[in-house]
């Protein structure tokens, strides 16, 4: 016999003691699909005979099924399952979990039975009265189990029957992840057959039609695949010319089809149902009246063959025709049928009498994206990765498509109101462009803490320790900027190793080495420029703001820090730094060259004054004010003992060293300061383009490329605003072309730079974890972080010391979620899963790391 398993779902066994369940489960099913009274009862009671432990042995694998069935998995009970009440136990675990359920009959003589427990050890102590007993209670249940309680159910009569059983896996109808498009995802048409006609030609179909010319059928040339997300039928003035087409379509392999639940209603009345008469069934009962019977009878097939939802591209896709919450993804179960076609109802109306639907896609939290119609809406919007395309055509609205997996959208007008709707339209509103309208809910606590951290492409899961989570969500509620303009920070940056060369802590060479280290041939040196890192999200205009961002208070943008705090108190001062980054794009022409209507740019705002200043002066201003008044009276002090004859010259010299150090300490943070007046005095220096509409460009393109292309963007600028960050290219493998690079730094150094950053040129090794940048400070500048007096030999000793492993990975893990921030943003998921990733940035600041590295 050949016994059908579904590939996920739940297979009960049964049979009495000594049928050989075990050893069938055994031949047909992984180990670990297996779950075992026996083994449940051993590891409950360390006896697998313990008899007193049933009760705990079968909590135990109720648990374990109700795990392995919400994860989807293949679940095996190997149990004796003879009684109806141990096995409606377990058909209610299926139920909860919306997966079909079979049982598999193991019926054997009992004298077959009791000889195999005879010839066990741990089982000749069995009782003779159990094994009859057991098979009466399974004969007294069997007519019910194969008719009332599984959905399927074998029985295999005698040894030889159970030997010669095969098992063949029935993937579910709905299962389609094979199929990857490209998909054409079509919204609810309602008989409007000359707009479904438009739609498709407008995508680039090629209709086909029949004898009397009637569309019959579709085809694109470049191999584009329609879906229908059902509500074909009804309202409207042709279903059957509908029903045509999309038929033709599907059995052609050009399309496929969801049922919507205007179908299903109309499949009950063909076949004489009692129905309510209502919502446009009788237009259709009477077109479908005018057609020939075959017609009627191949169309009333066609409809009732229709499934629930289809899961597409690998479990990246499903399309449902009210949409379908996570839990319902690639499941069987009427549950499951009636939220696909209905949605899910609070149990009240509206003033017009409809149905109030619960908005169950601000709460969805799945990674497929959901594509679903059904609730007419004016315009098609992006909640939570999911979108509605019933844009009311029927109603005089529009046919929308969503084309997958660019996530562009397009539609046609109505020709005209076809039918006059029960709740009227909302205003109308024009479909926004590719990534559509972006939903205003924003990060849950939860969708952080529990979780084991972010899932990242290029570093896999990392961690977020709940203390620090808890921190992060204080700084983001309280200070941060608007969350829909929140989409990135920055990572923090690993210095060099250090330095062995006198008189130095950080050196261009120990960059250069670890990544000749690594494999690498070629590096770029990026000027370091000292100011405040700025990130700038800049779009077009107000209309492209509102589309992608959601953002519709007339903003156009955001300018914030490190820790996402608005980089200035004044709007109208950010407003006027958007407005002259925005100007230079255009004159660029960097819109069009992009493809893009918003940019988000990672920058450095100068001066360090213009942020920092009150940290300048309680932190670096004091100690060079202290050190201004107190050496030189202390100098003074010395020169009059030695003048009294006392010696003091060893402590003089170091008086006068510390006073130079204190001078040189003044003139180092002097130098990022200056007066600023509004913007005057203000300068941005972009240095990577991160990202844009469909592309993180920050992963995609070199660093030459990003800075190429930012040159021509300073250059466009006439407002004065922008600056330019100074490059070099290196080959680490030319000693010539290393040197260059090594004199361009202690120049830059010594004219009072910060330093420089040196990051990878590709190709990157696949199998090694490359750092994005290590930051290589000019000496003077690491005298503002490590003190006036660092470069004494006996400091430096002390500071070569210092340990970075904690620097580097966090660096490490933070460019893995900023990357992943973007990568997440430019895919258009949803706004929490950008902000998972940039929450995340923000707990990792909280590490105990050494912030002067």
């Amino acid at each position: 016999m050949e016994i059908k398993v579904p590939e996920m779902g739940l297979v009960v066994l049964v049979g009495v003691s000594g049928s050989g369940k075990s050893h069938f489960a055994a031949k047909h099913f992984a180990p670990t699909q297996v779950v075992s009274s026996d083994r449940c009862r051993g590891m409950v009671s360390d006896d697998e005979n313990d008899q007193s432990a049933t009760g705990d042995a079968f909590d135990l694998l109720h648990y374990i099924v109700r795990k392995r069935l919400r994860r989807g998995l293949l679940t095996v009970v190997d149990a004796t399952n003879v009684q109806p009440k141990s096995r409606e136990a377990l058909l209610r675990i299926a139920k909860d979990h919306d997966v079909l359920s079979v049982a598999i009959v193991l019926d054997v003589p009992e004298h077959v039975a009791a000889e195999r427990n005879a010839a066990r050890p741990d089982r000749r102590e069995l009782p003779p009265h159990v094994i009859p007993r057991q098979r009466r209670e399974l004969r007294r249940g069997l007519r019910a189990l194969q008719q009332r309680e599984f959905k399927r159910s074998y029985v295999l009569e005698g040894t030889e029957a159970i030997d010669a059983a095969t098992i063949t896996f029935d993937r579910a109808w709905n299962d389609r992840r094979e199929l990857t498009g490209p998909f054409d995802i079509v919204g609810d048409v309602h008989g409007c057959r000359a707009e479904l006609e438009d739609l498709l030609t407008d995508l680039g179909y090629e209709i086909e039609r029949d004898a009397l010319g009637r569309a019959a059928g579709a085809n694109h040339p470049g191999g584009r695949t329609a879906v229908f997300v059902g509500d074909l039928v009804d309202r409207g003035p042709d279903s059957p010319g509908v029903l045509r087409l999309v038929m033709g379509m599907v059995a052609a392999g050009q399309a496929l089809c969801v049922s919507g639940n205007h179908e299903a209603k109309l499949v009950r009345a063909l076949r004489g149902r009692k129905v309510r008469i209502a919502h446009g069934l009788a237009e259709s009962l009477e077109q479908m009246e005018a057609e020939p019977a075959d017609f009627r009878d191949e169309a009333l097939r066609f409809m009732d063959g229709l499934i629930s939802h289809y899961v597409l591209d690998g479990g990246r896709l499903v399309v449902a025709h009210a949409g379908l919450k996570e839990d319902y993804h690639g499941r069987a179960s009427g549950r499951v049928r009636s939220f696909a076609l209905y949605g899910d109802t609070t149990g009240e109306t509206d003033e017009y009498g409809l149905p109030v639907r619960y908005p169950w896609a601000r709460d969805y939290r799945g990674k497929a994206m959901v594509v679903y119609g059904h609730t007419p809406v004016p315009v098609p919007e992006w909640i939570n990765n999911t979108i509605c395309l019933d844009t009311g055509a029927v109603f005089g609205g529009k046919l929308t498509a969503l084309r997958y997996p660019e996530r562009e959208l397009h539609a046609v007008p109505a020709r005209r109101v076809w039918y006059e709707p029960t709740r009227p339209l909302e205003s109308e509103r024009s479909i926004p462009a590719a990534g559509g309208h972006r939903e205003s809910d924003v990060l849950k606590i939860e969708d952080v803490l529990g979780t084991g951290g972010v899932e990242t492409r290029l570093m896999g899961r990392v961690t977020v320790r709940e203390e620090n989570a808890v921190a992060a969500l204080e700084v983001m509620s309280r200070f941060a900027v608007d969350p829909r303009w929140l989409v990135y920070l920055p990572p923090t940056m690993a210095p060099a190793d250090t330095s062995p060369l006198e008189g130095y802590l950080e050196h261009p060479a120990e960059a250069f080495a670890a990544y000749r280290s690594l494999g690498l041939d070629r590096v770029i040196c990026e000027e370091k420029h000292m100011g405040s890192r700025a990130v700038a999200v800049v779009c077009r205009d107000a209309e492209v703001a509102a589309a992608r961002f959601g953002v519709d208070d007339g903003t156009t943008g955001a300018l914030f820090t490190r820790t996402g705090r608005a980089f200035f108190r004044d709007g109208a001062r950010t407003a006027g730094v958007l407005d002259r980054v925005r100007a230079a794009i255009g004159a660029a022409g960097l819109w069009d060259e992009l493809e893009t209507g918003w940019l988000v740019l990672d920058c450095e705002l100068l001066p360090w004054s213009a942020k920092a200043m009150d940290l300048i002066r309680t932190q670096y201003a004091a100690t060079g004010a202290a050190a201004g008044a107190a050496l030189p009276v202390a100098a003074d002090a010395l020169a009059r003992a030695a003048g009294r004859g006392l010696d003091v010259a060893g402590l003089r010299d170091r008086i006068d060293r510390r006073a130079a150090n204190a001078r040189l300490f003044r003139d180092a943070y002097a130098r990022y300061c200056w007066p600023v007046d509004g913007l005057d005095g203000i300068r941005l220096a972009p240095f990577q383009i991160l990202a844009g509409e469909g592309a993180a460009w920050g992963a995609l393109r070199g660093h030459d490329w990003h800075l190429e292309v930012l040159g021509r963007l300073v250059a466009a600028d006439a407002s004065g605003l922008l600056q330019g960050t100074e490059s070099h290219v290196v080959d680490l493998g030319a000693p010539e072309s290393v040197d260059a690079a090594v004199r361009w730094w202690e120049k830059h150094t010594a004219e009072g730079g910060e330093g420089m950053v040196v990051k990878p040129l590709g190709p990157l090794p696949e199998d090694r974890k490359v750092q994005p940048g290590i930051k290589c400070r000019g000496r003077e500048y690491l005298r503002i972080i490590y003190g006036p007096d660092y470069t004494e030999p006996a400091h430096l000793d002390r500071l070569r010391k210092r340990s970075l492993g904690r620097k580097r990975s966090l660096a490490m893990r933070e460019h893995a979620l900023g990357e992943e921030a973007l990568t997440r943003l430019t895919g258009g998921e949803p706004l929490w899963r950008v902000h998972q990733a940039v929450f995340a940035v923000l707990a990792l600041e909280s590490e105990p790391v050494d912030p002067r590295l």
